[in-house]
């Protein structure tokens, strides 16, 4: 004989504390929840809504600088310090936490070109008009003493960017030519050149510690190997490219940033075409930095706009503006990943979120976990037309819109051009050319 026995546990619907919330029994059989698609569309409908509501990027802004800022440092060790050098000169330090310069030097006569904080965070190099490079210590001076630099080296030709190596007192300067110096010594330890004309920027790569990579002003990218005291190879674009960086998870990628209003993903072994070609500016871009993760990367532009794209997308997927915003001219992120700096032509630095609808300060474990959940539902319904439409949206400047229509107007026109003489010519006569490859010239090894 056998006899059915209900078996229940107390601990599965009995509170320990009438604070607890009451336990409800689940069955995920999906027989039993016929409307489960439809009803998780509606919350990552509503989750999508929720996310451009809640999308305000903007932060603060540090004010204090007399004339735009030029260039920015992180410190390599402190995420709330970060250095920037002004066109008059001037060199402020700023403590992010309490949003306030701690510290003025005047560093330099003329615009400060360049500066880099040093591997340890115990000193600063800038470079600047004056042909001169400064180190300068990261504390402040004692009481009664001057503010003076460690170091003074004077150069004879002006050095339009600096860099120093992640891991050995070692930093590189251009101008004229590539410069590899050692911190004690007041001479390079050696020069690299290819070309004639100025070099515009310099950048160590943080993995392979030995390569550099340079942007000048002939359209060339030259990579050099620093054990080699000898040029690798350099790729010749159609147009001036104005600063690059270097992923720092993938050894061998690096993004430039051009003058054509796109931005390069390259692959450095193979440069015969870029890996991926980043299109939504609608004016030079002017800067880029890498996130610590290296998924994405921010771009400045002279558009009077930011934008981050991700590395293996070729549109950004959020661009932040501000009416009182000028020309951006220098762009880092944070070594934490959750903020954004900008330094632009008006004299002011701005922060901004890296995730524009993130919720800044302690989220609560159920808070956590509802947005976990919502993430998840939007990745599971992104390609939806309606959820995509909301998710993509973004106000733009009257300005940058108008730039935006006229482009596509005539990218569609040299499109029908070419399709118009590839249809009255002789078939295989005009080759199809893919958009990665069009902004190549040649690549010299």
């Amino acid at each position: 004989m056998r006899v059915k026995v209900l078996s229940r546990n107390p601990d599965d619907y009995v509170r320990e504390t009438k604070l607890d919330l009451q336990r409800v029994p689940r069955n995920y059989d999906p027989a039993l929840h016929p409307f489960e698609v439809p009803r998780e569309y509606i919350r990552a409908l509503n989750a999508t809504k929720l996310e451009r509501v809640f999308a305000k990027p903007f932060l603060s802004s540090l004010d204090g600088h007399r004339d735009g800022v030029n260039c920015m440092a992180k410190h390599p060790k402190s995420l709330s310090t970060v250095l920037s050098g002004a066109c008059d000169g001037e060199v402020r330090i700023w403590n992010l936490t309490r949003r306030q310069c701690i510290r003025t030097i005047q560093a330099h006569e003329g615009f400060v070109r360049g500066m880099c904080a040093r591997f340890c965070g115990t000193s600063f190099f800038t470079v600047g008009d004056d042909k001169t490079v400064k180190q300068w210590k990261m504390e402040g001076p004692e009481y009664g003493e001057e503010e003076e630099p460690i170091h003074t080296i004077l150069g004879k030709t002006v050095y339009t960017g600096i860099d120093h190596h992640w891991k050995e007192p070692v930093f590189a300067t251009c101008g004229h030519q590539v410069d590899i110096w050692d911190e004690q010594r007041t001479s390079p330890k050696c020069s690299l050149t290819w070309g004639f004309d100025s070099i515009s920027s310099v950048k160590f790569n943080p993995i392979e510690t030995y390569l550099l990579g340079s942007c000048a002003s002939d359209r060339n990218i030259v990579l050099y190997d620093m054990r080699k005291s000898t040029p690798l190879k350099k790729v010749i674009l159609k147009m001036r490219t104005n600063s690059l960086c270097w992923n720092p998870m993938e050894a061998f990628i690096f993004t430039a940033a051009n003058e054509d209003y796109n931005l390069y993903t390259f692959d450095m072994r193979f440069l015969e075409s870029p890996v991926m070609v980043h299109m939504d500016h609608v004016s030079a871009v002017l800067d880029v930095d890498y996130s610590p993760t290296g998924k994405e990367f921010v771009s400045a532009s002279f558009d009077k706009s930011i934008r981050i794209f991700p590395v293996d997308k070729g549109h950004s997927r959020e661009v932040y503006h501000t009416k009182r915003m000028q020309h951006v001219i220098t762009v880092k992120w944070t070594s934490d990943s959750k903020y954004i700096l900008c330094g632009s032509d008006e004299m002011n630095i701005r922060l901004w979120k890296a995730n524009a609808s993130e919720k800044l300060g302690v989220l609560a474990p159920r808070e956590k976990a509802a947005m976990n959940y919502n993430q998840k539902l939007k990745e599971k319904f992104q390609f939806h037309p309606q959820i995509r439409r909301i998710a993509q949206h973004r106000h733009l400047p009257k300005s940058i819109y108008g730039q935006i229509k006229e482009q596509r107007i005539m990218r569609e026109a040299r499109r029908r051009k070419e399709l118009n003489r590839r249809k009255h010519s002789k078939p295989g006569s005009v080759p199809f050319v893919p958009e990665r490859k069009k902004h190549i010239v040649a690549v010299v090894k």
